[in-house]
């Protein structure tokens, strides 16, 4: 289930139209008056409130959808970082010709990635993209060498006359920047460049060039490229060309410059080119995104102002009134030019779209700790777009830059580029399918790696990659180009029928089971602590008063288990979440404190005996685990810890005898016994631990089978820890090898000696072996596998760390399972999310009990995974913190949202189709469990599988439940079952 907030305006638009009562009709003016009021100047401050009260996670969960149709995609790049060819053909020098050599400066753009020479080699990649838009800029210097028409080069222009030609041929249409940074140096030196006002006509005259020579193909023009950069960083900071700072009032003098020059082009165009090129102009804005420091409207304030002084800089004038925000008017006084009425109706309404740049030109890289106010920035796409809607009256917004970088020594394999690209096409879309923002097309920056400005070649924005140590700068699709490319196929994310949410049941005999690490334990019954005879006082205020020196007199009957008030309360909350199994854990080194099973802790012993009994009764089958580690604690019996842990060969024995020890106390109530609980989950776990630890369950389980499973009728096996992995590109095969490798190093450890060939994976054994010297039995399994892990930013995230939620990664591990091990029964026995434990309406933890259970309901009917129960986990707050059902402040038990939302799917055993009779959903009533009912003689080997939700994709265990006899050097009996708990 998707909960989505949708703010669709356009329906009152539409029922406005309709004839209706006048009352009604009144109503809906109002309304939409009253949404064009709050649109506008400030409006946008309203944008972190509204995010801060859509629905979560569902508002965060991944959306199925397509773009709009005509929907323009785009790749682009900008003349100085790609063209190279600096003194070729006549062109003239740019500031970023003389910037690059001065300084500390090592690289230049002399080169780029030559695509002055590679324009059948542009054109091909752009074509196998798909794209129907190019973005590229016009260097001025190469068709104007000293800035002037009087120096016009014909072989520079030709240039770009022979690309605009070769893009028609493959029907893509060039969005074509005016400026993008690289004024003639020439003008720089003559005039101061952009500080002087006389580049306003000078660039008035360029623009006019352009559009006479080029606009009959070009339907999209961009004038300026982030004016904010080149005002605030070229003239104030000295990052980028042409380099001057020290001089505070400077960048606003730039930036005053270069609103009047868009603006004479903007009407130069207008007045001229338009009526018949009937194109559209508009001037780059970029900008970061903030957040707030604090809740307090200041705070909020501040984060408007850090806007207002990048992107309403220049937007506010074009968009609103012709003049600056009044927090910069306010803050800077006289520092700040002003505009003359003419000048503000000359500005105003210079922009027939809203031209977004978006990425690492500026955010987190240019942006200076004094133009946040001291707030914190962060990314967030969607957000901008929104404030944009908001504070400019909703104009259309083609983002003509987005994406991010990788570090120049990566090639072709840029999974963080891919996953960045993914993730603003994403909120692209939720803004225009959510938020009803104006979207009309996206630029992915950029087509090919090449010169970065002050980054210069440490780090690669291109879709394709170009070696710069080759002659011909060969270039190379990457994996983001691949992504992209089929992205524009299908026009965003279309929902496939498997990330639809599956109608159907579980069987009757499902196991609707909740887990917990531990269970409270009480080693004196409550009814018999408090000796003392007290006076009820039933006629007055109801109060109990204690008699002083009256005691009651030793009661002579025995205990019973009904006597312990913590086993009653805990059997009442597991039967009020309406599952038939529960699963915990004992702890050894409290049982045996000495190791020595003759001396076991008889108290503790009962009241584990009581309370399997009391869940016997209530018709609860226990699954019990008789190890259970922790990352802090090994849970072993002190002496046993001391003389080498699991190393040791004693303890192997020891804890065949703490089984039996378990089996013979516990067994007349226990059906489902797990030996080990996750012994594969630390990373620091040797192959020789690992060997103990399968011969102390093989022992275990032997112990069993020979000597209480033909009165007990039970199954044994044991769980084991699952970090689900797969490639980052499933197309790429250098990528499958390790993903195997780490799922066969993690669980294929544990489950292929038990469940496959009776000895470890061969890809876990001659994987190791290229890499060690010595038996594989002494070293430590590296952690890393020589692979390196990362996960999906548009994943939800929990709030554990590196713990997403990603419910398809559930039903993916299930189908390995059954991939490996044919027709085994898992019972998912161990998933849950965490959650502020104070979120008693704990939305994430109802989001994926829904999504998770889905996901396995998909594996059960689609893939044939023959899955037999589903365990949440856990029971309650107090013993596992933040994940339980049950929540309780002080002493008072609070039930959550999602223990009504797993209640629900309980019931209905499943997702049935809507419409079916209630009846049809009935299954018929089980018998109260009984010793003799369940006995297995040769039955299939039985396994569970356990699954937490907490690591790359989703984390679980894998719980092996069997009961046909095998050893651990031996290949498996073909006649086996296994039971999972996930």
């Amino acid at each position: 289930m998707v909960y989505i907030t949708v703010n669709d305006l356009t329906q009152f638009n539409a029922v406005g139209a309709m004839q209706l009562p006048r009352f009604m009709t009144f109503v809906l003016v109002i309304s939409c008056e009253l949404y064009r009021a709050v649109a506008g100047p400030g409006a946008g401050l309203k944008t972190w409130e509204r995010f801060s009260k859509l629905d979560y996670p569902g508002d965060k969960a991944f959306l199925y959808d397509t773009f709009p149709d005509n929907f323009m995609w785009a790749v682009g790049t900008a003349a100085y970082q790609v063209e190279g060819a600096f003194e070729k053909d006549g062109k003239g020098l740019s500031i970023w010709d003389t910037f690059t050599r001065g300084g500390n400066r090592i690289a230049t753009g002399d080169v780029g990635s030559d695509s002055y020479h590679n324009i059948q080699s542009d054109v091909r990649a752009l074509k196998q993209l798909g794209v129907s838009h190019y973005r590229f800029s016009l260097s001025w210097s190469r068709i104007f060498p000293n800035g002037s028409r009087g120096s016009y080069n014909e072989i520079g222009t030709n240039y770009y006359r022979t690309l605009i030609r070769k893009l028609k041929e493959i029907n893509v249409q060039p969005v074509i920047t005016l400026y993008h940074w690289d004024l003639p140096d020439n003008l720089q030196r003559t005039f101061g460049g952009w500080s002087d006002p006389a580049l306003v006509e000078l660039f008035r005259d360029y623009a006019d060039f352009c559009f006479q020579t080029f606009g009959d193909d070009v339907k999209y023009w961009i004038t300026i490229d982030n004016p904010f950069l080149v005002a605030w960083n070229g003239y104030g900071t000295g990052k980028v060309a042409p380099g001057i700072k020290n001089d505070p009032d400077l960048p606003f003098r730039v930036g005053h410059n270069l609103l009047k020059a868009h603006a004479a082009a903007w009407h130069l165009y207008d007045r001229h080119y338009r009526p018949q090129q009937q194109g559209k102009v508009s001037m780059a804005l970029a900008s970061h995104w903030i957040k707030p420091s604090r809740t307090r409207r200041e705070s909020l304030q501040a984060c408007q102002w850090s806007l207002d002084f990048v992107l309403g800089w220049f937007a506010r004038p074009l968009f609103t009134d012709g003049d600056y925000p009044p927090s910069m008017k306010h803050n800077l006084s006289h520092r700040l030019p002003s505009f003359t009425q003419a000048e503000r109706d000359e500005v105003r309404g210079t922009a027939d779209f809203f031209a977004l740049s978006h990425g690492p030109s500026l955010s987190y890289q240019l942006i200076d700790a004094s133009l946040k106010f001291g707030q914190i920035e962060v990314l967030d796409l969607r957000m901008l777009l929104y404030w944009i809607r908001a504070e400019y009256d909703n104009p259309p917004i083609y983002i003509v830059e987005s994406g991010w970088f990788v570090q120049g020594d990566i090639k072709t394999e840029d999974s963080k580029n891919m996953y960045y690209l993914k993730r603003f096409i994403m909120e692209t879309l939720k803004s225009i399918k959510y938020d009803g923002v104006n979207v009309i097309g996206y630029t992915h920056w950029s087509l090919l790696d090449g010169f970065e400005w002050h980054r210069e070649y440490d780090i690669r924005r291109g879709l394709y990659y170009v070696d710069f140590n080759t002659h011909n700068l060969k270039r190379r699709p990457k994996t983001s180009a691949n992504f992209y490319k089929k992205l524009i196929q299908k026009n965003g994310f279309p929902q496939l029928p498997e990330n639809r949410p599956a109608q159907g049941v579980f069987p009757c005999d499902f196991a609707w089971g909740v887990s917990a690490n531990s269970i409270q334990v009480e080693t004196t019954p409550t009814q018999f602590v408090d000796p003392s005879v007290y006076v009820w006082n039933i006629t007055g205020n109801g109060e109990l008063r204690r008699l002083e020196g009256f005691q009651a007199p030793p009661l002579r009957r025995a205990q019973h288990c009904a006597d312990y008030a913590t086993i009653r309360q805990q059997v009442e909350e597991i039967r009020g979440v309406g599952v038939n199994h529960f699963h915990f854990s004992l702890n050894w080194s409290s049982l045996v404190p000495s190791g020595n099973v003759t001396q076991p802790n008889t108290t503790l012993l009962g009241y584990y005996r009581c309370f399997t009994s009391q869940l016997h009764q209530a018709n609860i089958t226990s699954m019990v685990t008789l190890w259970h580690h922790t990352r802090q604690r090994s849970s072993l019996p002190a002496p046993m810890e001391a003389a080498g842990g699991w190393f040791n060969r004693d303890t192997v024995v020891a804890f065949a005898d703490y089984a039996r020890l378990c089996y013979r106390e516990l067994g007349p109530h226990v059906k489902m016994w797990i030996t080990l609980n996750e012994p594969n989950d630390e990373e620091d776990v040797s192959p020789m631990e690992g060997h103990q630890l399968l011969r102390a369950h093989a022992l275990a389980w032997h112990a069993y089978d020979q000597e209480y499973r033909h009165t007990q009728g039970g199954q044994v096996s044991l769980a084991l820890h699952m970090d689900w992995v797969e490639p980052a590109f499933s197309f790429s095969r250098e990528d499958v090898e390790p993903a195997n490798r780490v799922l066969d190093c993690r669980v294929g450890w544990f489950s292929e000696p038990i469940f496959g060939s009776g000895d470890y994976p061969p890809r876990m054994r001659n994987w190791f072996h290229q890499r060690h010297s010595l038996d594989l039995f002494q070293n430590k399994l590296p952690s890393r596998l020589g692979v390196q892990y990362m996960g999906d930013i548009t994943w939800i995230m929990s709030p554990r760390p590196n713990a997403p939620v990603v419910p398809w990664g559930l039903r993916k591990a299930l189908n390995w399972v059954e991939e490996r091990y044919r027709g085994v029964a898992v019972y998912v026995v161990a998933n849950g999310v965490q959650e502020d434990p104070a979120r008693f309406d704990d939305s994430l933890r109802v989001y994926y009990l829904y999504s998770y259970i889905n996901e396995a309901l998909k594996a059960y009917i689609l893939d044939g995974v023959n899955l037999k129960g589903y365990f949440a986990y856990s029971l309650n707050d107090q013993r596992d913190p933040g994940f339980g059902l049950y929540g309780h402040v002080q002493d008072e038990e609070i039930l959550k949202a999602s223990l009504f939302q797993y209640q629900n799917i309980i019931r209905h055993n499943g997702f049935p189709l809507q419409g079916t009779p209630t009846s049809a959903l009935q299954c018929p009533s089980q018998p109260l469990p009984c010793p003799g009912c369940l006995v297995l003689t040769k039955r299939p080997v039985v396994g569970f599988l356990s699954l937490v939700g907490s690591a790359v994709l989703v984390t679980f265990g894998l719980i092996i439940y069997y009961a046909a006899k095998r050893h651990i050097d031996r290949g498996r009996d073909t006649n086996g079952t296994i039971f999972s708990k996930i």
